[in-house]
């Protein structure tokens, strides 16, 4: 594609979204590049779940969010970004990886690889990276990691049924799939967390519940511990009491994810290696790498539990106010 665009926004979440709505509102020539479904980390969220937030603050573009339950549920937010893309009528390319930025600001090549393997290439004045950490876990270094036994997502408790089911972590994510395989999955449920408890950021109606599974010996949990190996029939750990192994049949390893560095990094973008944040300014969320933004997550490193949809959401505004409607620059503060 010759043609100069203004914008190539990459990343379809929520953040994504929010940046391509101020786009649209400023009759901006612009494409967001997705490389899967629309919202495609809600989309792999287990299939239950249910957000930590009210609908209000999920909302983006003021396009309300009208749920018939407190809680908004990962069905009630696929549904709402998909309307949202279509009353803004968005233009979205699905299913097509972003491979490199390269450039500088007001020529940067975007280059791509679409569903059918081709190669893509864009050329626009600059580009917002709004692509999350979902699909990057953070590994464990074990032996054994790469068994076809070990997952480090969680989607629904049925292929579990009658099966001994290891959870790694003490955050949200392992205290919801531990209590969902218990609760209705019919798994056998040991919980191996580092920490002495679960984590105090776990949501204040399932640390209660997780606690009490736990107390009352429903789901067996080692704390202070940690897996050695993974095996193929069983796990080995490390606790207070000596190394212990356990029979296993599956190893569900929820231990957090963090953005692609490598990615960031070879656009010229510098990455702190302990947190794994980029260098930005936090006011105009512009990089080190004059014309290329961040949105979103991705903006907060490891530190997932600093950035969420209510606060992401909010990153388009915040990028877009430094510039005119005909997406000229403007100086912050101005």
């Amino acid at each position: 594609m010759n043609r100069l665009l203004d914008w190539i926004i990459v990343g379809g979440g929520p953040a994504g979204l929010a940046c391509a709505i101020e786009a649209k509102k400023r009759n901006l020539e612009f494409w967001l590049v997705e490389k899967g479904c629309l919202v495609h980390s809600i989309y792999r969220y287990p299939v239950n779940m249910n957000f930590f937030t009210t609908a209000n603050l999920l909302e983006i573009g003021g396009v309300p969010m009208i749920i018939s339950s407190e809680k908004p549920k990962r069905v009630d937010g696929l549904k709402y970004y998909r309307r949202v893309a279509d009353d803004f009528e968005l233009p979205i390319k699905y299913y097509e990886r972003v491979i490199s930025v390269k450039g500088q600001e007001n020529d940067f090549l975007v280059q791509s690889i679409n569903q059918l393997d081709q190669e893509q290439e864009y050329r626009c004045r600059r580009v917002i990276i709004a692509t999350g950490y979902y699909d990057n876990p953070n590994m464990l270094d074990l032996p054994g990691e790469d068994l076809p036994k070990v997952s480090h997502y969680y989607s629904e408790c049925h292929p579990y049924f009658q099966k001994k089911v290891a959870v790694i972590g003490g955050q949200n994510s392992a205290a919801e799939a531990a209590l969902d395989l218990y609760r209705n999955g019919g798994a056998e449920v040991t919980l191996i967390h580092r920490g002495e408890a679960m984590g105090k950021q776990v949501k204040y109606w399932v640390l209660p519940d997780i606690n009490n599974r736990i107390k009352r010996g429903e789901i067996k949990a080692y704390f202070s511990s940690a897996v050695q190996e993974i095996r193929e029939t069983d796990i080995v750990l490390s606790t207070p009491e000596g190394a212990k192994t356990l029979e296993n049949d599956y190893v569900l390893a929820m231990t957090g994810y963090h953005p692609d560095v490598v990615f960031l990094e070879k656009m010229g973008i510098e990455v702190d290696p302990e947190t794994c944040i980029s260098e930005h300014d936090p006011e105009t969320l512009e990089t080190n790498v004059k014309g290329i933004y961040l949105a979103g997550s991705i903006v907060s490193g490891k530190m997932t539990n600093r950035i969420f949809i209510e606060t992401g959401r909010f990153h388009g505004e915040q990028i877009f106010k430094y510039f005119s409607n005909e997406g000229e620059p403007v100086s912050a503060g101005a």
